[in-house]
């Protein structure tokens, strides 16, 4: 029997096959936390009496999460990592560099075959570049800060697998809502959850970043995608270790399997209050929408800004619409693009490359009543920091029509 695309990085790793369910300890090739999670990892490093950090070099703290700085205490959190990283040498990207699962690809800290932790659920994102990547708790981190090594159980896979084409108004997003809506919340907890097939082959970075970024919505442990030519392209340049193409054995075991028509797949919608609760935007054309934000380590990346341009150019919102690019590269390029002044022009409200409104704690807080339409990855109750409000979660194109509109709207078929 094959491997899995899991099972051939952690025996990358171990030297040996490893088995699904067997416990194994590997090496970390790159660790992150950011402000939401760093003061407990720095409370949690400091009582176990550690006193340097095992490798200046792979340890990474952002400021992402409320950046800048909403207020005094928060202010002194941000001072708390300053400090830390000063005292032991490692990389700060401090307010303005953008979302944490942003910058370590950008900067080099993702590499196919490497193992990657980040006190943040959605660090399973840089699956997409063939690493096996995985958020953990902040005491977890403390240890791997102390250590370079982190213990892991063998994933179970799960195999998705889209063939065909996209239509012109259907994106990586759809697809990944979609594949929630079939596999539920929970369908792939602790598993890896492995795409595969044509349309995903065909993806850009920026799209397969989408898809793995999302795995943790079903409950899987990490999102995986072979590395290709198209991982290649992104990295060259950025990384210091050699360039490697890893993908699953033909005959690897899956424990379930998820068949996707993407030609069949049409713009779609999740619904308050759970992620897997799933329509298609036809179902709610028309109804009134309050807010708009465009953003998040899920959809701020450049492919999603220019999407958004491109049918903002020229037009103006009717309703209030927030852009945040994922980063200071992010915005640099879209600026070079004239992105950011088409977006501007239409009425948007540009902010600074982070979070922003996706976790509800500063910019753009809806308030009770409002519906909103949001490019980021969760929709329970409160998470935009008001519980009266229903977060709705759409690709950028279906949220950059809804804007133009000031409804759910259909997108048109864009080239």
């Amino acid at each position: 029997m094959g491997m899995t695309l899991a099972e051939k990085i952690i025996y990358m790793k171990l030297g040996r096959e490893p088995s699904p369910g067997e416990i194994v300890v590997l090496p970390i090739d790159a660790a992150m936390a950011h402000d939401g999670t760093a003061p407990l990892m720095i409370k949690s490093f400091n009582e176990m009496g550690a006193s340097r950090v095992w490798d200046m070099e792979k340890a990474i703290f952002v400021i992402d999460h409320i950046s800048p700085s909403s207020n005094e205490g928060t202010s002194a959190l941000h001072k708390m990592m300053r400090e830390f990283a000063r005292k032991h040498g490692i990389k700060l990207y401090d307010v303005g560099e953008g979302i944490c699962h942003q910058i370590l690809p950008e900067k080099g800290y993702v590499f196919p075959g490497g193992v990657v932790v980040g006190a943040d659920s959605h660090t399973c994102t840089h699956g997409a570049f063939a690493a096996f990547s995985t958020g953990i708790g902040s005491t977890d981190m403390a240890a791997v800060f102390a250590s370079g090594k982190l213990w892991f159980k063998v994933p179970e896979s799960i195999r998705i697998n889209i063939t065909g084409s996209f239509k012109g108004n259907v994106t990586s997003k759809d697809a990944i809502l979609h594949a929630i809506g079939e596999i539920k919340a929970d369908g792939a907890t602790y598993k890896s959850v492995e795409f595969m097939g044509e349309a995903v082959k065909n993806m850009s970075m920026d799209s397969r970043m989408v898809m793995t970024n999302m795995a943790i919505e079903m409950g899987g442990k990490t999102g995986l995608i072979a590395s290709d030519s198209t991982t290649r392209a992104f990295l060259e340049g950025r990384i210091k270790v050699p360039f490697r193409e890893i993908a699953a054995d033909n005959n690897a075991y899956y424990v379930d399997e998820l068949e996707i028509e993407a030609g069949k797949l049409e713009p779609m919608l999740s619904c308050p209050h759970q992620v897997d609760n799933v329509r298609a935007v036809s179902e709610l054309e028309g109804k009134p929408v309050d807010q708009v934000f465009i953003g998040s380590c899920t959809n701020g990346r450049l492919e999603d800004l220019r999407m958004v341009a491109k049918v903002l150019k020229g037009k103006s919102v009717k309703v209030r619409t927030i852009v945040m690019p994922a980063s200071k590269e992010v915005l640099l390029s879209a600026l070079r693009e004239e992105i950011i002044e088409d977006l501007v022009r239409a009425g948007c409200a540009v902010g600074v490359p982070g979070c922003g409104p996706c976790v509800g704690g500063h910019h753009g807080v809806p308030s009770p009543g409002d519906v909103v339409i949001s490019t980021t990855n969760r929709n329970f109750k409160g998470r935009m920091g008001c519980a009266e409000a229903e977060i709705y979660l759409a690709s950028p194109l279906t949220a950059a029509y809804s804007a133009l509109n000031g409804k759910f709207t259909v997108p048109e078929e864009v080239s």
